[in-house]
């Protein structure tokens, strides 16, 4: 009789899924030791941290995109698309539904998938927390999608103020949420202004592009030094860009928001970019533990409190560890993602192929980026070397592009990823600096 192969199935390809099955693919597939798979939704990746540039224009993400089915060959892993529905930890098997078409045609049938090692990895979406009106009448940018209709939003706005030839164009545009994801998107759409008026659509000025962020706490980027909060702050200020804080939204409208200080915010487009949440049928999956932001709790091992054979990773997992005798819960960023995806692989060949233990995490803050589109960029560097150091200006955005560069060679390894750079630096030359369709 035929052995089987041993099968780890991971859900969400992400930038820590497809970094997963990428590693487990080339030590374990490409050997024949096990079988992997990658299940997503969608055909194509996209580097999640990049998405406010897509929104505001500067970033083409048909150039960025990787197809699932490419990077699966390359590999040696298997991709299926679709969307995970049920989880059966008793068959150990996932169900995914039927894939529908725009015409509302069944393109594929709904299928059963059997693991003996599963990875969760469905990343986040946005936290509206209930808010009245945000589905309604707010974008939102948890995807690629989503990105593109923020963008395209944004151009037709400016068309159409070109055409009509007011004597004062202004477009307001509101930002609930101040995180990184936040002042990044208000600092790109600033640029995009300067960019859209230097290719003729000059009807609405870039001073009368009026950008508000609002947030509910006390200070912008909230999970960060307050000394890079109070760094980008006032450069967000300079750049004309208003900053609200300490401003809970209550409800959104069409034509603006409502605080709950009754204070009315007028715009013509609402971005919600606060909070996050796991999505929701993760809530409670087949008695996996789960918690008011429908993550599932994970042992220091990624391993499911209920259920050895699952793990779970970055944006949809909450994992809580002792540092020092003080119980830190690792936050949902990219590098805790990438760091969880490299620690799940070493963990995962080393069982299929020795049969060891599941290996612990243990998480390293290397510290945190955030730029300010073409101006500037600001953070911290945290480690062994430099301490916890701030850093600004052009040795911070170099920083800030390392980190894609880091998820490309971990996809691609260095020669391909030299000659991605070199690929954007030839276009960056022969095309528009902004994307105006």
């Amino acid at each position: 009789m035929k052995h089987k192969k041993h099968r780890i199935v991971i859900v969400g390809g992400g930038a820590g899924g497809l970094e997963l099955a990428t590693r487990l693919g080339k030590k374990l597939g490409k050997k024949g030791l096990a079988d992997i798979t990658l299940v997503d939704a969608q055909n194509t990746h996209f580097w999640k941290p990049l998405l406010h540039e897509v929104a505001a224009g500067s970033l083409n993400a048909f150039e960025d995109e990787l197809s699932y089915l490419a990077q699966a060959k390359w590999n040696h892993f298997r991709f299926i698309p679709g969307r995970m529905a049920s989880l059966n930890r008793g068959n150990k098997s996932i169900s995914l539904g039927p894939i529908i078409d725009e015409q509302n045609r069944q393109v594929v049938p709904a299928r059963t998938l059997e693991y003996d090692q599963l990875v969760i990895s469905v990343g986040s979406t946005a936290n509206d927390f209930n808010t009245a009106g945000a589905k309604e009448h707010c974008l939102f940018l948890d995807n690629r999608k989503q990105a593109e209709r923020i963008h395209t939003t944004l151009i037709n706005h400016y068309q159409h103020a070109q055409a009509c030839e007011d004597d004062v164009s202004k477009l307001r545009i509101a930002i609930i949420g101040a995180g990184a994801t936040g002042v990044e998107l208000a600092a790109e759409l600033h640029y995009a202004a300067i960019e859209l008026a230097h290719y003729g659509l000059d009807a609405i000025k870039p001073e009368n592009l009026e950008v508000t962020i609002i947030e509910g706490g006390e200070r912008i980027l909230p999970a960060l030094p307050e000394r890079i909060s109070s760094s980008v702050h006032k450069q967000l200020l300079k750049m004309g860009i208003r900053v609200r804080t300490g401003q809970l939204v209550s409800e959104i409208k069409s034509n603006g928001l409502l605080t709950r200080d009754e204070e009315f915010i007028e715009s013509d487009i609402r971005i919600w970019a606060a909070g996050i949440k796991a999505p929701e049928f993760l809530n409670q999956i087949a008695g996996l533990e789960s918690n008011r932001i429908n993550q599932l709790i994970v042992k220091p091992t990624l391993q499911t409190t209920q259920d050895d054979q699952i793990y779970a990773m970055g944006d949809c997992a909450s994992c809580t560890l002792t540092n020092n005798g003080e119980s830190v819960t690792i936050p949902p960023r990219a590098q805790a993602a990438h760091q969880q995806a490299s620690l799940l692989a070493k963990s995962l060949i080393s069982q299929v192929k020795d049969g060891n233990q599941s290996l612990e995490f243990n998480y390293k803050d290397y510290g945190s980026l955030i730029s300010l589109s073409r101006f500037s960029a600001v953070g911290n560097l945290m480690g062994a070397i430099t301490g916890d150091m701030m850093i600004e200006g052009t040795l911070a955005k170099w920083f800030y592009i390392s980190l894609y560069r880091m998820h490309q060679m971990t996809l691609f390894g260095k020669f391909r990823t030299g000659t991605l750079i070199l690929k954007d630096l030839i276009i960056r030359t022969t095309r528009p600096q902004l994307k105006l369709h």
